[in-house]
């Protein structure tokens, strides 16, 4: 149980970060060059509560895309 909790709280994170990103027709400033996924994975590498749940919900982003990848290759 406390792996889904931490699996669940590491979603909602990034739901969080993400509804926080900005809406589309913001002007996007020449500092601003980093994507959303170098952002997340700063975020994660930093000591503050919270970013060991930016990494995971990064880690499982990642292995859902390589599984749908995966199923998409199988049918030809």
């Amino acid at each position: 149980m406390r792996s889904l909790g931490r699996t669940l709280t590491a979603a909602l994170f990034a739901v969080a970060l993400h509804a926080c990103g900005g809406s589309e027709g913001e002007a996007v400033s020449a500092a601003d060059t980093l994507t959303r996924a170098q952002k997340d994975s700063i975020a994660a590498s930093l000591p503050v509560p919270g970013a060991g749940a930016v990494g995971a919900a990064m880690r499982a982003r990642d292995a859902s895309q390589a599984r749908a990848a995966a199923h998409d290759s199988i049918g030809g």
